[in-house]
């Protein structure tokens, strides 16, 4: 059975650096980073003391949710992802669904890492205290994984697959692929895919313990994340959502949609913790073999991929990804292809990165530039052994590609690739 046509026809996000897809396009073009000083972080004594988050007021929401939706919300990764999906709905032309019969061509892929943590605090306080009278109804929904599909598909009236996915750093790349499989099989015509993560001290905590983050950068925080930087000290913990509308070529075209990209394919594997992998490891091996499946699965060669938007995450990682890239591509110095980490300026949105990434990319290809890696002017001599210092522009560049790759590996030793065409 031939593969049916798959494009993009709508995005929507939540970052650091944007609230929408204009304010966000304009950062990674200008730069910008959203990496800031946060004193809560201060007071609890994190060694880390600085984040990427989403900064709005709290009335903005009146735009996305009704009152009675409001009363009691307390999980910042639905508010992204709800922000994020609806945006990018409307963004491809599509109208909520406001009849009795879902629509049943129509679905959502939403992954989350965790969702309404500090509902799950609250609740946890007044069941401690024996107030679980008083817990309110709506605890449960936000406090679920799959709160924030349900609630989205709940809004646009889906009838198809809603669901939630969950593989750490990977999840919003996974998601883009779910959608992919089932579209370009028949299964579906439309599905809003995308990822959220929850922001604060209750999420970023555990990387803080871990003593994987730049914590001698508090008093100067746009600095502090450094992909591929000798300088590197440990990622910046970031959130916030993404969100693609993922559509047949048939439907978006019968709907005259505007197209942003085409998705060629991808492949999602797990380098089962051997040879090296680990919790928070990756298998070179697997990760190799995940690039160069995506590449099979999508019907081009290694030669024709014009850019990355790797994971890089400004650890030291970052070299051994960088030898992982050349050795699937079989591509180096000169011949390698321009590569950036949007974490460069919103830090690692975690389960939300994939998703924010991939609006980045599709960006990228839709507008005619590569962004630049802010905080690489030192570029670490290892990576700088394995490719040409160009391949790393430091500030954003015109250059129309027709093919972008985006990875995502996250803990647990899972990996995920698409590849991302310009649509002719």
């Amino acid at each position: 059975m031939s593969k049916r046509r798959v494009v993009v026809t709508g995005l929507g996000v939540v970052s650091p650096n944007g609230m929408n897809v204009s304010e966000f396009k304009k950062s990674i073009q200008s730069g910008k980073s959203g990496v800031q000083f946060i004193d809560k972080l201060k007071q609890l004594n994190f060694s880390c003391q600085i984040a990427g988050y989403p900064v709005y007021n709290k009335d903005y929401l009146n735009n996305y949710f009704t009152q009675i939706q409001l009363k009691g919300l307390n999980a910042t990764g639905m508010e992204y992802g709800v922000v994020s999906g609806m945006d990018a709905w409307r963004d491809a032309g599509l109208t909520i669904n406001k009849t009795d019969t879902p629509n049943w061509d129509h679905g959502v892929i939403f992954g989350t890492g965790i969702l309404g943590v500090d509902k799950f605090r609250e609740a946890i306080y007044k069941v401690d205290q024996g107030n679980v009278r008083r817990l309110g109804s709506n605890s449960v929904t936000q406090t679920m994984a799959s709160g924030i599909s349900a609630f989205l598909g709940g809004i646009l009236g889906c009838g198809n697959i809603v669901t939630t996915n969950s593989s750490a750093c990977s999840t919003g790349t996974e998601a883009i692929l779910m959608s992919y499989d089932r579209i370009s099989s028949g299964k579906a015509e439309i599905i809003l895919a995308g990822s959220t993560s929850d922001s604060g001290p209750y999420v970023w905590g555990g990387f803080d313990a871990m003593r994987i983050l730049p914590y001698k950068y508090n008093d100067n925080p746009t600095a502090a994340s450094r992909p591929m930087s000798a300088s590197a000290k440990g990622f910046v913990p970031g959130s916030g959502a993404g969100a693609l509308v993922i559509e047949s070529l048939e439907s978006a075209q019968k709907r005259g949609a505007s197209i942003y990209a085409e998705i060629l394919g991808g492949h999602v594997n797990s380098g089962g913790q051997r040879n090296g992998g680990s919790m928070t490891a990756p298998n070179s091996e697997a990760v190799q073999h995940c690039i160069t499946k995506a590449i099979e699965n999508s019907g081009i060669n290694a030669t024709q991929i014009d850019a990355i938007n790797g994971h890089l995450t400004a650890t030291g990682k970052d070299t051994a990804e960088i030898q992982n890239w050349c050795e699937a591509l079989q591509r180096n110095g000169d011949d390698f292809p321009y590569i950036n980490s949007l974490k460069s300026m919103v830090g690692h949105c975690l389960a939300a990165s994939g998703s924010i990434e991939s609006v980045a990319t599709v960006l990228q290809l839709k507008e005619n530039f590569v962004f630049g890696n802010i905080n690489c002017e030192d570029l670490h001599p290892d990576i700088a052994a394995m490719i040409s210092r160009n391949k790393v522009p430091a500030k954003t560049i015109s250059f129309s590609s027709n093919i972008i790759a985006k990875a995502s590996f996250g803990f647990g030793d899972v990996n995920a690739c698409v590849i991302f065409k310009k649509y002719n």
